[in-house]
Parts: structure tokens; sequence; C-alpha cells
């Protein structure tokens, strides 16, 4: 069961701060459930721009676009608040009410992963919001545990909604979720449902390398998921679905230039990083070798960019198919922040975003299908 830590002085707070409401007001029906054979449509956003240390004005135009895709279920990868101080002691009503206005009272049902920058800090994440605690309020509570299962860890667990099975998973600090997640994506399969993992910090990526092939990647795939969404990386990648690794093989990969897959072909893994939190180049654009990622991941990769974006999947009993949105805001009219992780940077000069030079607005960017049959009959 999902756990959530606060005292009577930190509820008391919140309710105080929100208007007395809590969380029955954000979900106004907390028992409410999509039929299961109705389609699903969930938004994927993550990094978001919320605080001061983020490009508000990209934020702003995402969740207005998404908002106006008018999903079922809001899925955020984590890293809601990029505030500026060093080790708040707080966290600032102002940044609860604008998570509550944008992604919170617009959606059915939220499912929020926990991020490095909204846990407390710590002294390699002195600037974290420490902001959790009350964001954590605002989701739709996860589903319980019934029979011997497992208790999941804190911040972890599954819902259920509709035709779709989900888990989402803490990565600080990372535990094999196998032994307690394990039955409960078996059990989601003989019931027919979709299955979708989400956690911050990526298994696999091109942007900043960490090679956790025989750990986290191997761990999540042998789960045999259809999706595993992550944030963490301010950018936008999808791989090809992948097999389990294999200690000094290379990536067990089913590429299809139509993008179009059968599903037990292997899980696809989606980075979603460009809710509005600034973009730092991929370390081969910034020649940062040590973390550039070596060629077998390269060559399982289907898409990437450096935007601002968010996904929407449209879920039936027989297809599962995602749509990428590149949002282009233009600049700050404010002029008060900019699109690019420390923009002055001479590494800038060559190096291009997805909207420069482009109109601004809302346009598909790349799209993708998982097909529960074979369409030949096979």
């Amino acid at each position: 069961m999902k756990k959530i830590y606060t005292s009577s002085l930190a509820i008391l707070t919140f309710l105080f701060t929100m208007g007395l409401d809590g969380r029955v007001a954000a979900d106004q029906n907390p028992s409410k459930t999509a039929p299961k054979n109705a389609n699903l449509r969930i938004g994927v956003i993550g990094d978001t721009g919320i605080g001061e240390r983020a490009f508000h004005w990209g934020f702003l135009a995402v969740q207005k676009a998404l908002r106006e895709s008018r999903p079922d279920v809001l899925l955020h990868l984590g890293d809601f608040v990029y505030q500026p101080k060093f080790q708040p002691q707080t966290c600032p009503t102002k940044y609860i009410r604008e998570i509550r206005e944008t992604l919170v009272d617009p959606y059915p049902f939220r499912l929020f992963v926990p991020g490095d920058n909204d846990l407390p800090s710590h002294i390699r994440k002195p600037k974290a919001s420490g902001c959790w605690n009350h964001i954590d309020l605002l989701d739709t509570p996860f589903d319980g545990n019934s029979g011997p299962n497992e208790d999941p860890p804190r911040f972890e667990g599954t819902k259920t909604i509709g035709n779709t099975f989900f888990a989402i998973l803490n990565t600080y600090p990372w535990k094999d979720p196998t032994s307690w997640l394990a039955p409960k994506i078996k059990a989601a399969k003989d019931k027919g449902l979709w299955i979708i993992v989400a956690l911050h910090e990526p298994a696999i990526t091109t942007a900043w390398y960490l090679n956790k092939r025989d750990t986290v990647l191997k761990q999540l795939n042998a789960l045999k998921p259809d999706l595993v969404f992550s944030g963490n990386q301010h950018s936008y990648e999808r791989f090809h679905p992948l097999g389990i690794p294999r200690k000094g093989e290379k990536l067990p990969v089913h590429k299809s230039q139509s993008f179009t897959y059968q599903r037990g072909q292997g899980t696809i893994h989606i980075i979603s990083g460009g809710g509005g939190a600034t973009f730092k180049p991929f370390a081969d654009q910034q020649g940062y070798k040590d973390r550039t990622a070596p060629e077998d991941v390269f060559d399982a990769l289907a898409k990437r960019a450096l935007m601002n974006h968010y996904i929407i999947l449209e879920v039936s009993a027989k297809v599962l198919k995602g749509t990428t949105y590149r949002v282009c805001p233009g600049s700050d009219p404010t002029g008060k922040s900019d699109t690019r992780w420390k923009a002055n940077k001479p590494m800038w000069e060559n190096i291009t975003l997805e909207c420069t030079g482009k109109p601004e607005g809302v346009k598909k960017f790349d799209q993708f299908e998982i097909l529960r049959e074979d369409p030949s009959g096979k």
C-alpha cells in the first residue's frame, strides 16, 4: 500500500494551504474507475518547469497543449519543481498551488513518480525542493495489495485504470522490484491488460550514459512490460523494443522502419523530460566521451531530440498507439528565462534545438504503435 509520511503539523499546514479539502477534493471521486474495455487516453510529461531554475514559459505552453488533449490519465515522470535555494527547509505553497492548478485539477487520474528534485535535499542534491510529501498527496492512490503479496517499498505501487496496469517505481534508492512486482504483472497480463512501468532515472539513455544493462535494464526487461517511461534527462528519446541484455553481448533489439511493433518483441523505453526544465546537450554533442553511450545503444535508438514536448497514448484492447507532440513556445516574453542550460556556454554555438527556426505551436514529432495481435493472422 502507498505510504504517506506526514506529521500532524504537516497535515494541518497542507490542509490550510490547499483549502481544507485534501486528496478527496483533488480526486473528486477517488473510487472512480475507467471501464476495462473502453479506450484509454494517457498523457505523459516529465521534468516540468515550475520554479525559478526552469524554463517556465515552456512549461506553460506544454501544460496548456496537454490539457487541451484531454487525457484520462496524467503520468508525470518526476521533477516537478526547480527551486533556487540551497537546502530548503520548506516547500513554498506557490509551487504546490501551481502543481494543483496545472497538473492535478484537469485530470481524472494522476500517477506521479518521485524525482530527485522532489525529494529532500542532500549533499549531492542541495537544491532539491523537498516538496514530495505535498505533491504525493495530490495523485491518485495506488491499488491495495491482495493476498500474501509482498508490499512494495515506499513511494512505489501499482494502479489499474481501464485496460492498463501501471507500476510506479522509485530510483532513490533503486531496489530490484522483481519480488513484489513480477506476480502483479503476471496477474495483469492474465487479465489481458497492457503493462506500463514508470520511474525517474532511465535504465538506458544516450543523453548522459550510465551502464545499467546488467542491473536496472535487465531487471525491468525481464518483467516484460510493454513500455517503460522515465524522465530525469531533459530530452526526448525513444528506443526500439529491447530484449533482456546478456553480459558481454550487444543489446537485443527489434527494429521497425514503420515504428509498428508486435507485442512481445521487447520493451520500449521512452525518456520524456521536456516539460519545461532547461535543456542540457547530449553527452556526444558536448564531446564528453566518458558519458557518451556505446554504439549498440545508439543502434537501438529510434528517435531523440532536445525539445519541449508531451506524449499521448491511445490504448485500446488490441492497439497501443503513442504520439509525441513537439511544443515550440517561443522565447520567454519577460526575458527572465532561457530554454538552454547555461545558455552562455560556447557549446551552444554548434547545437541546434528542435524548435530552432520553427514557428510557435504544437506539432506531431514521433509516432509508434504496438499491436496485440499479428495483422497477418500468424
